[in-house]
C-alpha cells in the first residue's frame, strides 16, 4: 500500500528557495576584536594541518563503529588512546559518566572548554554527525596543546556523551565539571556555516491514568476509563497548539491505550515533548501542559501521574555573539562565509544540550557545513554525507576555527571582557532548577 502523499508539497521547494536566497544576501559575521598574536594563529593552522589525515581516520572509524548514549565505550576509548599517544593524560569516567573524557593543557585561568560527541542515534550511526563533532574538538585541542606555552590559560577537551537524548552535558554540569571553564565551544555539523544557529529547549513528561477496571459491555458504569483520560488529554494539548508562540512545538505518543477494548481500560499513558525558544517561556509552556493534563483527570474522574524530565532538560541555546564574531572571522580566510543569525528559521530549529551549558557561561554552537543545504538531520543520508569529502574538509576548518577561536579568548583581554559583558548583559548564569521547578 502505498503511504499518502505529503502535505503542502510546494513548502519545501519555496522553503529552500527563500533559504538561498537569504544566504545569497546575508552578509557574514564579522569580529571588531584582535584575538590571539598573528604568529600564533599560524602556528595553530599548521598544527592542525600536519595532523589532517590522523583526525579525517578518527572521523571515519567512528562512524564505521557507531554506539549510543552512554555506551560509547569504544569510542572514548578511541580519543583516549589518541590523546595519550600524543603524550596527554586522559581521565576517563569524569563526573560519574562511564563514558565522559578530560585532557588538559597549559595551567591556571582563564580555561576554556572545547566539546566532543561521539554518541550515535539507534538504527541510524552517526547521521547527526557526531564523529565529525569529536575529530574537530579533539584536532583543536591538539593544536592548542602543542602551542600551549603561548596562551594565555589554559584548555580543556571535555568528551560530553549522550546528547542524542541522554543529556550528558547537564549531568556534567550538575557533577561540577564546568565549575573552573570560563568559556565553551563546540562546532555541530549541517548544511549551512552558521555562527548563530538558533536551537530550542526541550523537556519531556510522560503522564500516566489511573482508573477502575470494569467489563466494558456488562457494567461499564462502575469503571473509570484512563484511555478517555489520555484522548481527553491528547485532543487538549491539539487544541492548545493553536495559541502557542512560533517557535513552540509539542508533540507526542499514547504508549499505553490499554489491554482489551472488553476492558474498561484502568491504566493509559503517553509521552510528549514540548520545545520552547527561551527558557522562561519553556516554564510558561510546561506550566500550560500541566494544566491540561490535570483537567483531563479531573473530566474522567481518573487520578493522573505526571513525570517530568525522565532525561535532563536542554535549554534553548544562548549564542555568544562576541566569540561568534571570532569563530566567524577565524573561518573566513578557509572560503567559509560563517552567517549571523536569521538564516535558518527558528520555528525548524532542533535542540541540544549544549544550552544548558550556555546559560551556566558564555558559549558557542555553530553550524559547520560538511553537506548541502538540503540534507536533514538524523537521516540515512546525512549519515553518507558524515564521511564525504566534504565532512573531510569540515572535519579539518572545524578543528581550525575552534582552536583559533579558543585562543583568541584565552590571548586577548579586551576579547573576553566583552564576552563577559555580554553573558551578564544577557542574564548571567541561569538556575535551571528554580526556572523549570
Amino acid at each position: 500500500m502505498e503511504p499518502p502523499p505529503p502535505p503542502y508539497p510546494g513548502f519545501l521547494p519555496a522553503l529552500i528557495e527563500r533559504l538561498e536566497r537569504a544566504v545569497r544576501d546575508a552578509q557574514p559575521l564579522t569580529s571588531p576584536h584582535r584575538g590571539a598574536p598573528e604568529d600564533v594563529r599560524a602556528a595553530l593552522v599548521a598544527a592542525v594541518e600536519r595532523r589532517r589525515d590522523l583526525l579525517v581516520g578518527l572521523a571515519h572509524d567512528l562512524h564505521a563503529d557507531p554506539e549510543i548514549g552512554f555506551e560509547e565505550h569504544r569510542s572514548v576509548r578511541r580519543l583516549a588512546d589518541l590523546l595519550e599517544d600524543a603524550g596527554h593524560e586522559v581521565e576517563v569516567g569524569v563526573g560519574g559518566l562511564a563514558t565522559a573524557l578530560r585532557a588538559t593543557a597549559g595551567s591556571g585561568a582563564p580555561r576554556v572548554a572545547v566539546l566532543a560527541e561521539y554518541d550515535a542515534l539507534p538504527g541510524l550511526g552517526h547521521a547527526c554527525g557526531h564523529n565529525v563533532i569529536a575529530a574537530t574538538a579533539v584536532g583543536a585541542f591538539l593544536a592548542l596543546a602543542e602551542h600551549a606555552d603561548a596562551l594565555d590559560g589554559s584548555v580543556v577537551l571535555l568528551g560530553t556523551p549522550a546528547e542524542e537524548g541522554g543529556g550528558g552535558k547537564e549531568l556534567l554540569a550538575r557533577a561540577g565539571v564546568f565549575d573552573d571553564v570560563d568559556a565553551a565551544m563546540m562546532v555541530h555539523p549541517l548544511g549551512l556555516d552558521i555562527a548563530e544557529h538558533p536551537w530550542l529547549g526541550v523537556r519531556q513528561v510522560a503522564v500516566t491514568y489511573h482508573g477502575l477496571a470494569a467489563h466494558a459491555s456488562m457494567m461499564p458504569f462502575l469503571g473509570r476509563n484512563a484511555l478517555d483520560a489520555v484522548v481527553q488529554a491528547y485532543t487538549g494539548i491539539a487544541a492548545l497548539r493553536q495559541h502557542l508562540l512560533p517557535s513552540d512545538r509539542i508533540h507526542g505518543v499514547i504508549t499505553d491505550g490499554g489491554q482489551r477494548p472488553n476492558i474498561v481500560p484502568e491504566r493509559a499513558a503517553a509521552t510528549f515533548y514540548l520545545r520552547s525558544a527561551e527558557p522562561e517561556t519553556l516554564a510558561i509552556l510546561s506550566d500550560r501542559a500541566r494544566a491540561v493534563f490535570e483537567a483531563a483527570a479531573t473530566a474522567t474522574g481518573t487520578r493522573v501521574e505526571i513525570d517530568w524530565d525522565p532525561c535532563p532538560v536542554y535549554l534553548p541555546l544562548r549564542t555568544n555573539r562576541a566569540l561568534a564574531g571570532r569563530y566567524a572571522a577565524n573561518l573566513a580566510p578557509r572560503g567559509r562565509r560563517v552567517l549571523p543569525a536569521g538564516i535558518a528559521p527558528q520555528e525548524l530549529a532542533a535542540s541540544t544540550d549544549m544550552g544548558n551549558i550556555s546559560v551556566r557561561l558564555p558559549a558557542i554552537h555553530p553550524t559547520l557545513a560538511i553537506a548541502p543545504p538540503t540534507a536533514t538531520l538524523h537521516t540515512s543520508e546525512f549519515a553518507r554525507w558524515a564521511v564525504s569529502d566534504l565532512a573531510d574538509r569540515g572535519v579539518v576548518d572545524g578543528a581550525v576555527g575552534l582552536a583559533l577561536t579558543a585562543a583568541d579568548f584565552l590571548c586577548d583581554a579586551e576579547l573576553r571582557a566583552a564576552v563577559a559583558e555580554e553573558f551578564a548583559a544577557a542574564g548571567g548564569p541561569l538556575d535551571v532548577d528554580a526556572l523549570l521547578g
